[in-house]
């Protein structure tokens, strides 16, 4: 994971403190440590009068060296961030910059009301009867250089859509895409004309030293977003706390595609399993139920997530990926739990919230992709 580091006599960037870290040597190992806050500490914790230098060493053989990658700055508590705006990820760690905003409703169960949570049932599953708020989040591109060593994420981040062409499970992705919550981005500046590497970087911004941010929306960028938006749109955010353990979900509408004389209806869920406590635990099993307007229900079980069965803790508290799912009808609910162990061995079941399954009833084009 990532080194906490501070330079003495610096104030950390995100957690205010000053003159209390010591000066962090990099191994070849760790090649892109920077200035954090300690682990455990969250976008929460982040300083009103933030301003330090962020650091990265250069690539180097010996990768002991540490240079300036950018000036943090004060975190925006009111509004949005503008596009091209640099950020360093709050639980992540890695380097991005903003393309556009998202508003999207998030449903969270842990201020729904006791009523509320009593009306749950297997058409609805109480999901939307919890009140949703608008909630920003962004599309971004993460920095290659960064994506090999984000440890609490199941695989290379990308958004994956439908292929266009008859075989009704193909899936392509675009690598480096993330969406990202207002309150996981630490906003940094930088004077390098190229601070991202991405293949879509230039293709998508271009440099303009009379703006803040000083980097720009091309016309490919604009075209790319209305073109494919249907697929890219993140609507709904569903949010539930249990013993200390979140778990928020975002699903995504994919398209639809023919399959043996029948329409087969896809779906991505994006998941982020959070330890808000100290204690140590493994995610051990999965258990779905996924419901579909067809009238079928089905159970799946499972050992761990994607293949992995992540430690939270307090120095990585945090685990996320994503995965697909597809229903003869054109919606459905899923819910659920994760089991954890505790270091006494111990188990307990945390719940997934329910959330809804819902196609683009004008849908229209399949998604385009990197086609300008």
């Amino acid at each position: 994971g990532w080194a906490a580091l501070c330079i003495v006599g610096l104030s950390c960037g995100v957690c205010g403190i000053r003159g209390r870290h010591k000066v962090g040597v990099v191994s070849a190992h760790d090649p892109w440590a920077r200035v954090l806050c300690p682990p455990g500490l969250g976008a929460g914790s982040a300083p009103a009068n933030p301003p330090s230098c962020l650091f990265a060493p250069r690539n180097r053989p010996e990768g002991k060296v540490l240079e300036t990658v950018g000036v943090f700055e004060a975190p925006k508590q009111h509004g949005k961030y503008e596009t091209g705006q640099l950020f360093l990820h709050s639980v992540f760690g890695y380097r991005g910059i903003v393309l556009f905003p998202w508003q999207a409703r998030l449903y969270d169960r842990d201020v729904a009301s006791p009523v509320t949570e009593k009306n749950e049932n297997v058409a609805g599953h109480g999901s939307k009867e919890v009140k949703g708020k608008t909630h920003t989040y962004y599309q971004v591109l993460i920095d290659a250089r960064d994506c090999p060593h984000i440890s609490q994420r199941s695989q290379t981040e990308a958004v994956t859509f439908l292929a266009n062409h008859d075989d009704s499970r193909a899936l392509y992705a675009i690598p480096g895409l993330d969406y990202v919550s207002h309150e996981d981005i630490l906003p940094y500046s930088s004077t390098d004309q190229v601070p991202i590497q991405h293949e879509l970087f230039e293709r998508f911004l271009m440099y303009d030293q009379t703006k803040v941010p000083p980097f720009v929306a091309r016309d490919t960028l604009c075209a790319w977003q209305e073109k494919n938006h249907p697929w890219l749109e993140l609507s709904d955010v569903h949010r539930e706390t249990t013993e200390n353990i979140r778990v928020t979900v975002i699903p995504f509408y994919m398209g639809m595609r023919e399959a043996q004389n029948s329409h087969v209806y896809w779906w991505r869920y994006c998941i982020r399993l959070e330890n808000l406590d100290s204690e140590v635990v493994q995610l051990r099993e999965r258990h779905w139920r996924i419901f579909s307007l067809s009238g079928t229900l089905e159970t799946v079980r499972g050992r761990g997530v994607v293949g992995r069965e992540p430690v939270l803790s307090k120095e990585q508290p945090a685990f996320q990926y994503s995965s697909h799912v597809s229903l003869q009808a054109s919606s459905g609910h899923m819910w659920g739990t994760f089991r954890f162990e505790r270091p006494d061995g111990s188990h307990f079941d945390v719940r997934i919230p329910p959330f809804s399954l819902e196609s683009n009833k004008d849908e229209k084009t399949p998604p385009s992709g990197l086609h300008w």
